[in-house]
């Protein structure tokens, strides 16, 4: 067993704290900009009017147990009728969700757009921290772990006979960058992306 190491704390103060403030100024800026970037689309009434309808026929399947079954077959055929029933859709006249996406310009441009707001920063902040704070140990974790986190929790230390429980600043912007959602859900509240 290797002895612990002693960590100093100019590495807490220089480095964790800076990372982890810049990771959440980051996810908040981002959200700003995916907000400003965000198009606001007045819904199609068609699209609203079918998504209601299955809404109500879900309702119906739901609660068929508790309605007369003769009323609940001709709800039935009111939704299923094959020559009028608002859910019966002619062979060849249903559209995929990809076949919407290039029929709207908008819808890929808005998905773009999404995309770029994240992985734009993230490829940024991760080169931010590759170049600063790569191959040094950055903290340590308060529980012993198995030695399958080595190469997720060490990430950039070559060395075998360093305990697990250390963490490298590379994996420190990982644990960061999927460890966060909460904090900002609490800052950003729940709708955020």
């Amino acid at each position: 067993m290797a002895e612990d190491l002693v960590l100093d704390t100019a590495i807490r103060d220089w480095v964790l704290i800076p990372l982890s403030v810049v990771m959440v100024l980051i996810g908040v800026l981002r959200y700003f900009v995916s907000k400003l970037m965000h198009s606001s689309q007045t819904p199609d009434a068609k699209i609203v009017k079918e998504g209601q309808v299955i809404v109500r026929a879900r309702n119906l399947r739901a609660g068929a147990n508790f309605i007369p079954s003769k009323a609940f077959r001709a709800r039935k055929i009111y939704f299923c009728n094959e020559e009028n029933g608002l859910l019966f859709v002619p062979k060849g006249q249903g559209q995929n969700p990809q076949a919407q996406m290039f029929s709207d310009p908008n819808m890929a441009m808005d998905m773009m757009k999404k995309n770029l707001s994240m992985i734009i920063p993230q490829t940024l902040t991760f080169a931010w921290v590759n170049f600063f704070f790569s191959g040094f140990v950055a903290a340590k974790i308060p529980f012993p772990l198995t030695q399958r986190f080595r190469s997720m929790l060490q990430n950039g230390i070559d060395l075998s006979t360093v305990d697990v429980s250390y963490v490298s600043s590379r994996s420190w912007y990982f644990l960061n960058l999927f460890g966060l959602r909460g904090l900002f859900s609490l800052i950003l509240g729940e709708e955020n992306g």
